[in-house]
């Protein structure tokens, strides 16, 4: 198994087996802590060769600086079933779309999304959350 793609995104989708992404990104700039991300996808396109049929376990885990999971009940899980590689081919390719609603984050700091296979870690997207400058307050020089 092959990840081809991993990406957070404003918008995913897959259209009659291509992935679709809009808004690709790695940073979230806030200006209060905790704040909430109201809405961002997950990408993600897996290539399986003859050797992967068989069933798997998708996992997706989002730890903060601390090491602490972001993801209430530590994150979304899949079962896949790879049955075969059709005839005359060389490998199978699937797309993946996991939306979040409201992903929370308690503070700033390097967060890691890491995407499991069957416990095993094979993609890791990094996120950066920054402490965005408040344009209201008034800062002495």
């Amino acid at each position: 198994m092959e990840v081809l793609t991993a990406v957070l995104c404003d918008f995913a989708a897959d259209y009659n087996g291509k992935l679709c992404i809009t808004g690709a990104f790695d940073s979230i700039w806030a200006v209060r802590f905790p704040c909430v991300h109201p809405h961002c996808s997950v990408a993600m396109r897996f290539l399986f060769r003859d050797n992967d049929v068989g069933k798997h376990r998708l996992h997706l885990a989002m730890i903060d600086s601390d090491g602490r999971s972001v993801f209430p009940e530590n994150g979304p899980s899949f079962d896949m079933n790879i049955s075969s590689i059709p005839e005359n081919t060389y490998f199978l390719s699937h797309n993946i779309v996991v939306n979040l609603q409201g992903l929370p984050l308690q503070k700033s700091g390097l967060y890691s999304l890491d995407v499991k296979m069957d416990d095993t870690i094979v993609a890791r997207i990094p996120l950066q959350v920054v402490q965005a400058p408040d344009k209201n307050s008034t800062q002495s020089h």
